[in-house]
């Protein structure tokens, strides 16, 4: 970051033609150039995987240097038009950059560099273009499709035709966007607050029309919580998304043509499950909140990333919870930080919201940069409140609407808005690591004061500055043992070392840290019984679920250390009795008391300690949890029973997360599995069941796998929850049968979502056949990444994290981790994408 200079040269107009064939496209791109400053620097142009046909400037040949992925002409004027015509092979692009083939269709992904494999261009956020195409293709590709407004179309000799678009906003490369191909279509319309019609639509693979409905519904209403939550308007005629199957991130946000993945825009009851409808409807708003956050004003450089993904995470994640539960979705943003995030922090992939240095930027679509700095922005939001941030939004954009800009100015707009002093909390953005704030507490009967001692420091590592104090808000609740309220307030951590006073009858019980109020870890010593207080009383319900979480995890470490000492395991009563509670509680939300049931995975547990025994961790987890189901049975029984009649989503969670137990107990329950597997209307419960059956190990287990399986055979999004099924199954020979479905009709390893579900799966889910002690799951990832790294160094990238993120584990793990990354990096045409996140582990 420190490296950042201004653009030498500007490019204000881009006018871009392509005649699209698979193996020879031709780009002409013909650029309006100025000189940025008083200088007599050469032109550079960033381009990869082209061969150039011809360079103008001026309608004069010109000479020009390539090399190294950079076109260099020397001593041209302040301001000129520059032609470049070049050939590109989309079909053999199998890195999913730039302009590609997915499953006949061309489409294009250009974020973060990827706009420099369709033509030479400062391929960098701050130059701001605004962009004509024009797309020349077979007829047989009846949509051609690009950014802003469709301005002319026809026909052309050969049985070709064309359409030419015009984008009237400036926007930084990585936003441009091309499709063409032969689609289904559904169309709609969206009236905004000032009248205007805007036309939608939403195209998706020949006979999956019927899938795309929510996808549309979600749009309409991302867009009127848009204007009615923060006052902002679509700015365009059209509003265009297209789902294709290979595709390397989630969605993208191009400026009026968002392409997706089809995960995240096809669903129907029969293939979807509830999660994958609030998925959808979660990235569909996020893709299109980004229209402001992210296109209207832009990142300078790529080390402000978290100045449109954390402010768009956090508005999407506000979309959700305005829509939906707020409790709930809370939940998951928690998980995602604890079970991921923090992970991150703690390995050798640390870097702030606002990274300083990077070798790859793909590497940098983190959770840290996303989901950190979305808990970053609703930390503003907190300490602000919903009046000032809102103000800070406006002025946000009154100052940097067409503009590229840094995370200073969106603070720096907040702290002008509000009054409130941000400087403190700047650092948010510059350190990196988890804060932990360690808390104990007196009473003091005599004055009838109780204080709460606060102290707060974030690790550090050997090359970093000194961690300085961060700005905390702080929230807590304070009960007495009857669960009536006494206290309820936001404090604010800036010190070192802090003490806050409260004047109270009795001590109380401490509800701390209250919906996750900074992304910090906690260390307080909770009694059992303060958490039965927590879980009964607290106002807020991520209170509850936060205490459910705490009293599952003391009591799996209690018998972690019972295994240690070679002591038998134990499960006290009263941890049975809570539970059973929250299946029997009648008044509370469906949805939560799912959450409750939805014990912290191995993966979560582990980031709670320093070091972990992670032998003695699976097996202290397995006897928790299934000695909650065996003295819960008979009530998981009746009140499953109860929920079977009920069709909403929060009822089907709970009754599935029961079901997970039920197959954990030492009954079984094969035949309730059976049951609800047959008569399952819906994906949500015939997938409810057939996980269970692999949870439980049941004996039909595999029976229902190889049913399920040939059912959805012809259906690849479903197929992926059935490869993610088959490589959770938790035998010594899950590598023989994960290794088996490679050759399955349904993978492919040019597809990111086969990838994932079947390959990264077994590395993030199945943690006991990961690390087998004889280190068998870790060589079989390393040679999964090591065919990835020569087909979509991207994905190789990604499902590699298991293996970098070893520094808890014992010597002999640890060892044979180590040995898995020195044999990436010894492959002789290692990415850089690979190689950034082997050698920082291994330097680390």
């Amino acid at each position: 970051m420190a490296d950042y200079l201004p653009p030498d040269y500007l490019v204000p107009e881009l006018a871009l033609s392509f005649r699209l064939q698979p193996n020879a496209t031709q780009v002409t791109a013909v650029s309006q150039v100025t000189r940025n400053g008083e200088h007599n620097r050469a032109l550079v142009l960033d381009g990869e995987q082209q061969q150039i046909q011809q360079v103008l400037v001026n309608g004069e040949n010109v000479d020009y240097l390539q090399q190294e992925g950079k076109l260099t002409i020397e001593n041209v004027p302040t301001a000129f038009e520059l032609t470049i015509v070049t050939e590109i092979n989309p079909a053999a692009n199998s890195s999913l950059e730039g302009l590609y083939m997915s499953d006949g269709a061309y489409c294009t992904q250009c974020e973060a560099e990827g706009f420099r494999r369709i033509t030479f261009f400062p391929d960098r956020p701050d130059v701001l273009t605004r962009y004509q195409v024009r797309i020349e293709a077979p007829k047989a590709f009846p949509f051609l499709l690009s950014n802003g407004n469709k301005v002319e179309e026809g026909e052309l000799d050969g049985d070709w035709h064309y359409a030419c678009w015009q984008d009237p906003f400036p926007k930084p490369s990585y936003l441009f966007a091309l499709v063409a191909g032969d689609f289904d279509l559904l169309e709609d319309s969206f009236t905004t607050k000032t009248g205007r019609d805007v036309k939608l639509q939403v195209f998706v693979d020949k006979g999956n029309l019927n899938k795309s409905h929510h996808a549309m519904a979600s749009l309409k209403k991302a867009m009127a919580w848009d204007e009615s939550r923060f006052d902002l308007e679509y700015d365009l005629d059209i509003y265009m998304i297209v789902a294709v199957d290979f595709f390397n991130m989630g969605a993208m946000e191009n400026k009026g043509l968002n392409v997706f993945n089809t995960k995240y825009v096809l669903a129907d009851e029969q293939t979807a499950t509830d999660d994958d409808f609030h998925g959808i409807e979660s990235v569909i708003g996020h893709e299109y909140f980004h229209n402001w956050t992210g296109n209207r004003v832009t990142c300078r450089d790529w080390f402000q990333l978290s100045l449109k993904e954390g402010l768009t995470v956090f508005r999407d994640q506000e979309f959700s919870s305005d829509v939906g539960s707020r409790a709930v979705n809370r939940i998951h943003a928690i998980k995602v930080i604890k079970n991921q995030q923090f992970a991150e922090d703690a390995g050798p992939m640390s870097h702030p919201i606002r990274p300083e240095e990077v070798i790859e930027m793909n590497n940098f679509y983190t959770v840290t940069v996303y989901n950190k700095g979305a808990e970053v922005i609703r930390m503003m939001h907190t300490l602000l409140g919903e009046a000032g941030f809102q103000a800070g939004m406006k002025l946000y954009f009154e100052r940097h609407d067409g503009q590229a800009v840094t995370c200073d100015d969106f603070v720096q707009a907040m702290q002008d808005a509000s009054g409130k002093d941000l400087s403190q909390f700047r650092r948010w953005y510059n350190q990196a690591g988890t804060p932990e704030l360690t808390v104990t507490d007196n009473y003091d009967a005599d004055a009838g004061v109780y204080r709460l001692q606060v102290a707060q420091s974030t690790p550090q590592r050997a090359n970093e500055q000194q961690k300085l104090p961060q700005h905390i808000p702080f929230s807590v609740e304070l009960l007495d043992n009857d669960g009536n309220s006494l206290v309820n307030q936001l404090l604010e951590v800036t010190d070192a070392e802090q003490t806050f006073e409260f004047n109270l009858n009795a001590a109380p019980v401490a509800s701390l840290l209250q919906d996750f109020s900074a992304p910090v870890k906690l260390h307080y010593q909770y009694a059992t019984s303060q958490l039965l207080v927590l879980m009964r009383y607290a106002s807020s319900e991520v209170a509850r679920w936060e205490a459910s979480v705490a009293l599952f995890s003391q009591a799996v470490w209690q018998n972690v250390a019972r295994l240690q000492q070679s002591q038998s395991m134990s499960l006290d009563s009263s941890v049975i009795d809570a539970f059973r509670a929250v299946v029997l509680d009648a008044s509370q939300d469906h949805a939560l008391s799912a959450e409750m049931l939805k014990f912290p995975s191995t993966a979560a547990l582990i980031e709670q300690v320093e070091k972990v025994d992670v032998d003695a961790l699976l097996s202290a987890r397995d006897f928790v949890i299934d000695a909650i189901a065996d003295g819960c049975e008979d009530e998981l029984l009746a009140r499953y029973r109860e929920l079977t009649s009920l069709d909403n989503a929060a009822s089907r969670s709970f009754k599935n997360a029961m079901l997970q137990l039920l197959a954990r107990s030492a009954d079984g329950n094969e035949a309730l599995l059976q049951a609800q597997y047959d008569s399952a209307s819906g994906m949500t419960d015939a997938l409810g069941a057939l996980s269970a059956a692999v949870a439980g190990n049941a004996e039909c287990r595999d029976e229902l796998l190889v049913q399920f399986g040939e059912r959805w055979q012809d259906t690849p999004l479903v197929m992926d929850k059935w490869f993610m099924l088959q490589a959770s199954v938790d035998e010594d020979d899950v590598i023989d049968r994960i290794t088996a479905l490679q050759q399955h009709p349904a993978f492919s390893f040019n597809n990111p979502n086969r990838v994932r579900s079947l390959l990264g799966a077994f590395a993030a889910l199945n943690l006991s056949q990961y690390h087998r002690a004889d280190g068998a799951g870790y060589q079989f990832l390393t040679d999964i990444i090591k065919k990835l790294n020569s087909v979509n160094p991207q994905v190789a990238a990604r499902i590699m994290t298991p293996l970098i993120q070893f520094g808890k584990f014992d010597d002999a793990r640890q060892a044979l981790l180590k040995g898995c990354l020195q044999q990436l990096l010894d492959l002789p045409e290692l990415s850089r994408d690979v190689y950034e996140k082997a050698s920082k582990a291994l330097a680390m």
